[in-house]
């Protein structure tokens, strides 16, 4: 796909719902009995196969390239008694690791066993009354486990006391699932600084309505930072500042990069500031998903940066680090990586002269590799991206948002 610039940049987008929301609201909802509507479902590919499973609760479930979904939905099925699954996915899927999780479970009762080879999906699950308990985890883990376990917890005969260990990564994420699960009537808090309790209350079927995708509104933050259009704004209903996700913060990461934020009655205004900084450092700990936003940003830019926290980049939908050091390295940049949470920019670039119409961007099966790469057509002219269905992901009317803003669009 082709994506060419539109010389100015005025629009207003209504974004997909949020992901994050959406899917933590689904599983809830289904361990309340689903018996209560929820509103504004996002529509894209990871909530869709929650959608799917919930419905349906076919034998064999394929969460495709879902890794949410494969997480949120082995703790559930282990919960319920009298049936049998078998949970799959995708070759990347299957190449995800999972024993954290399936060990956790089993130490609460679970009844799951390995389809292949020890430590990854497909999982057979044969669901049962759990005890729960008391359980003790690295808090560097993915929060996706962490999340899967406390919304089960409720249901557990003795409920769930969760201990984590060092570092913990992604609180925010940890705390969208709590605040959801209090929604709906759970007792879940936390009872110290590394530690969770959760109490055998069952839910209380609730209606619920999700909230707009901050993690989609990067994008548009992107573009208004890299417009030429010095009265570039983008409005963004369904946005809220006191929201639930920790991607809000995109906000705050993009007033150095020149875009304010004007918090409205339910909807937000991004515009250009004038605010131009030569250097840049952030710890993307709590906020991994817009990571591949502001690196490509910064680079475009001409900003220097150095970003920590990274660690969850290089188990994604693919190795995140990886890709942006070999997609920006067409044009240019060299980036470098240390260990496995740090990527930085100090402004060395190749010798090699860059002609930009011939820079085709590979996205990995990653559906922000697509996305945020492409608001690129703002600086270099045009940007070719390869596979991007990928987007339906997360945000499936991505290319057509970017349509209707102007850009031009050709397959």
């Amino acid at each position: 796909m082709i994506v060419s610039a539109s010389k100015t940049l005025n629009t207003c987008i209504v974004l997909p719902a949020s992901k994050s929301i959406s899917n933590r609201a689904l599983v809830i909802n289904a361990l309340s009995n689903g018996s209560m509507p929820i509103e504004n479902i996002s529509d894209c590919d990871d909530s869709m196969v929650v959608v799917a499973a919930l419905r349906d609760m076919p034998r064999v479930i394929d969460i495709k390239a879902a890794g949410t979904a494969m997480r949120f939905l082995t703790s559930l099925l282990a919960t319920r008694p009298g049936e049998e699954h078998i949970i799959t996915g995708t070759e990347r899927m299957r190449n995800r690791p999972i024993s954290v999780l399936v060990d956790a479970l089993r130490a609460l009762g679970a009844d799951i066993d390995y389809e292949e080879r020890a430590g990854y999906p497909p999982l057979k699950i044969c669901g049962r009354r759990l005890k729960g308990g008391h359980l003790m985890l690295p808090g560097n883990v993915s929060s996706q486990y962490i999340s899967s376990l406390l919304m089960i917890g409720p249901t557990l005969e003795q409920g769930l006391t969760l201990a984590l260990e060092g570092e913990i990564i992604s609180r925010p994420y940890i705390d969208m699932t709590l605040a959801i699960m209090r929604q709906y009537g759970a007792k879940a808090e936390w009872t110290g600084e590394k530690e969770i309790r959760v109490e055998p209350v069952p839910y209380e079927p609730i209606p619920y309505y999700v909230e707009s995708d901050w993690s989609a509104a990067s994008y548009w933050y992107e573009m208004v930072a890299l417009s030429a259009d010095e009265e570039a704004s983008v409005v963004l209903p369904g946005l809220f500042e006191d929201s639930l996700q920790g991607d809000a913060a995109v906000a705050k990461m993009f007033e150095p990069l020149g875009v304010e934020t004007v918090m409205e009655q339910g909807r937000v205004l991004i515009r250009k500031s004038g605010r131009r900084v030569e250097t840049c450092e952030w710890n993307m700990l709590a906020q991994p998903d817009l990571a591949q936003t502001i690196v490509v940003t910064c680079c475009m830019k001409g900003v220097h940066f150095r970003i920590s926290g990274l660690q969850t980049l290089r188990i994604k939908e693919t190795d995140r680090i990886a890709a942006l050091q070999k997609e920006l390295l067409k044009y240019g940049f060299v980036l470098t990586a240390e260990g496995d949470d740090v990527l930085q920019w100090n402004g060395e670039m190749t010798d090699q002269p860059v002609v930009p119409e011939h820079v085709s961007i590979d996205t990995y099966d990653d559906h922000r590799m697509a996305m945020a790469f492409a608001p690129i057509a703002l600086v270099k002219g045009c940007v070719v991206i390869n596979n991007p269905e990928v987007v339906s992901k997360s945000y499936p009317s991505f290319w057509e948002d970017m349509r209707s803003a102007g850009f031009n669009i050709e397959k």
